[in-house]
């Protein structure tokens, strides 16, 4: 796998870099001067294919349409927990000990001017809330994993930041928070020991419906490596709400443009083992 050898090079930093290369705009930027130069070669042809593939693939991209498409396509991601879902699993399973919500990072800032302190990316707080918000309804304790990312700047890590958050703001303290993982790989082979010698023996995991293939693949790999039989349940967070198309579905957006990204940041990592 190519997250492997990354790994192995020592070039696990430089995965942002590569992502930057091989995801939009760059790809279709290029796309789009190739076809350029070669129009002023006179392959007029060749040339206006290409122009035109990749402006249309940039204003694609920006559409709420090209992730509503893409993420069935490339990624399959499970839908929502229901409250017949978390009744069953409760029935399933009635000693709250056995079962663990397990909350992945997204990224921390590293300061936050209107606090005074390192805080949670928006991202990083919609899956935490989720995640003491499944705690409430159940009774489950709840784990988080996140810690510096590669190639950023020292300082607090997500998961001391997350346990000041829940204790302080949510009133609800974390059971176990691992703050050492650097990617979804780590999240997984540093919290999953963590959890087999707890004795839980299903865990929720919470994080965005677009990384929870590449989580729950993280997951079960690591827990198959340490021999750990347990279940494991996808409890995915930000997802839209299904209804018919919309014309405001092909109109540009920089949040669609985010979407986008983001499905096409999940499939590569999919692809590359990460």
């Amino acid at each position: 796998m190519i997250n492997a050898w990354l790994a192995g090079a020592g070039l696990s930093g430089w995965k942002g870099v590569i992502g930057a290369l091989l995801l939009p705009p760059l790809p279709l930027v290029a796309l789009v001067l190739l076809g350029a130069v070669t129009l002023h070669r006179r392959r007029r042809a060749l040339g206006w294919a290409l122009l035109l593939l990749g402006c249309f693939g940039l204003y694609f991209v920006a559409t709420p349409a090209a992730a509503r498409l893409l993420a069935p396509m490339l990624l399959h991601p499970p839908r929502a927990l229901s409250t017949s879902d978390l009744e069953s699993l409760r029935m399933a399973a009635p000693n709250p000990a056995s079962t663990a919500i397990v909350v992945l990072g997204a990224g921390r800032r590293e300061l936050s001017p209107e606090y005074g302190m390192a805080n949670l990316k928006p991202a990083t707080i919609e899956r935490l809330r989720y995640g003491l918000w499944l705690s409430r309804q159940t009774g489950w304790p709840v784990g988080y994993t996140g810690g510096i990312g590669h190639a950023q700047q020292p300082g607090p890590s997500e998961a001391e930041i997350a346990t000041r958050i829940a204790a302080g703001e949510f009133r609800l303290p974390l059971r176990w928070a691992e703050g050492r993982s650097r990617d979804t790989t780590e999240n997984a082979v540093l919290m999953a020991p963590m959890l087999h010698d707890a004795g839980v023996r299903r865990v929720v995991l919470v994080t965005h419906d677009y990384h929870q293939p590449r989580a729950l693949r993280a997951f079960r790999g690591a827990a198959a490596r340490i021999g750990w039989s347990v279940e494991f349940v996808a409890a995915p967070v930000g997802l839209h709400a299904p209804g018919p198309w919309e014309v405001s579905d092909f109109l540009p957006g920089g949040g669609a443009f985010l979407d986008s990204w983001l499905v096409l940041h999940e499939a590569l990592g999919l692809l590359a083992g990460a």
